[in-house]
């Protein structure tokens, strides 16, 4: 029973990390399409949205291992939702300034996720699925920390951009 159990919340992890993923993709995708004046955050978006596939096929073969498959509702539901929130941010004066605050939260809630995953993987005995979670958290912690390192030299890049008339928000 307590296999069983162990087995169906893994799984759930894994599906809601597939959509958790899928949406990170609806995110980023609008935002780096808007990107003009901030080259660096285009570039780093950009390894992070092929990051970001990758992580999805890892996820994908960790559920066919499993004989299982993603929640194609939960990737269309978190895809939207994500959507939404990179599209409310276009109408803001401070677009950027606030995509990041939202991708470094977004970012470490996707390091919480991972770590969870990984910590039912170990408890359920799914060591082929270790591997393919420690690769997207590490990935996750770089883009978290990346992030976090930014926010100085993003605001103050804004700022210099506001200040002298140019367009700061993209």
């Amino acid at each position: 029973m307590a296999e069983s159990e162990t087995r169906d919340v893994f799984i759930v992890g894994l599906r809601n990390a597939h959509a958790m993923e899928n949406q990170a993709l609806s995110i980023m995708k609008p935002q780096l399409s808007r990107i003009e004046n901030y080259p660096e955050v285009a570039e780093k978006l950009g390894h992070h949205i092929t990051e970001t596939e990758g992580q999805i096929r890892r996820i994908e073969e960790i559920l066919a291992g499993l004989d299982e498959d993603h929640s194609t509702l939960k990737d269309m539901a978190l895809s939207i939702t994500g959507s939404m929130a990179a599209l409310g941010h276009t109408v803001a004066g401070d677009e950027i300034l606030k995509n990041s605050f939202a991708n470094f939260a977004f970012e470490n809630y996707e390091v919480a996720a991972y770590k969870s995953l990984l910590t039912v993987a170990e408890a359920g005995g799914f060591m082929a699925a270790v591997a393919g979670l420690k690769a997207n958290l590490a990935e996750e912690e770089a883009m978290a920390s990346w992030l976090d390192s930014q926010v100085t030299l993003l605001t103050q890049k804004f700022l210099s951009l506001r200040v002298s008339g140019r367009t700061a928000k993209v």
